[in-house]
C-alpha cells in the first residue's frame, strides 16, 4: 500500500489521546505594551549582507526608532518589507518591555519556562539512566549472560545457513 494511501486510510487503531494538566497550570504571560505609530521614526533603508544585487539595491530594510526610550532596531531577514517591518516592530515591542517590566516581561518568562522544561527533561533522562545503572548492578552478570545468549543464537544461526549451503551441494 503506497505510504500516501496509509495516511488517507489508516488500518491501525489509533493511540488514546494524551491528556495534561498543562493548561490548567500555565501561566498568563502579561500583555503586550502598546507601540503608537507617533513614538516610532520608521526608515526603509536598503539591506547589506549575503544576497547580492538583489538585496543591496532594494529598499526592504526596516529601521525603527523609539524615540521617548531611544531604541533602535534594524531588521533585514525577508525580502519583504511588510514582513521586516512586523519582526522589527516585535522585536522593539519586546524591548521596550523588557526595560518596562523587568523579570515580568514575557520574553523573560517563556525563557524561564523553557528553562525549566529543559531541567525536568534532563532530570527524567538522568533518573531513567540511574535505574538502568541500578538495574545492571543488581541483576550482577545479568547483562553478560545476556550478550553470550546472543551470541549464542547469533552462531547458531550461522550454522543453520551453512547446514542449508551444504544441502543443495
Amino acid at each position: 500500500m503506497p505510504f500516501f494511501a496509509r495516511l488517507l486510510h489508516p488500518t491501525r487503531i489509533h493511540h488514546a489521546p494524551l491528556h495534561t494538566t498543562r493548561a490548567l497550570l500555565s501561566k498568563t504571560l502579561p500583555p503586550r505594551v502598546p507601540l503608537l505609530d507617533s513614538d516610532l521614526i520608521e526608515n526603509f533603508l536598503k539591506g547589506s549582507g549575503p544576497g547580492g544585487q538583489k538585496i543591496n539595491k532594494t529598499s526592504s530594510a526596516v529601521q525603527l526608532k523609539h524615540i521617548p526610550t531611544g531604541i533602535v532596531v534594524k531588521y533585514q531577514d525577508t525580502r519583504s518589507r511588510e514582513i521586516n517591518r512586523k519582526m522589527a516592530r516585535r522585536i522593539l515591542q519586546d524591548r521596550i518591555e523588557e526595560l518596562q517590566l523587568g523579570d515580568d516581561a514575557r520574553t523573560r518568562v517563556k525563557a524561564r519556562e523553557k528553562s525549566k522544561k529543559k531541567a525536568s527533561a534532563g532530570k527524567k533522562t538522568r533518573r531513567k539512566y540511574r535505574a538502568l545503572e541500578e538495574a545492571k548492578q543488581e541483576g550482577g552478570d545479568g547483562g553478560e549472560e545476556a550478550e553470550r545468549e546472543e551470541k549464542q543464537i547469533g552462531e547458531d544461526s550461522l550454522e543453520k545457513t551453512e547446514d542449508a549451503g551444504k544441502v543443495g551441494d
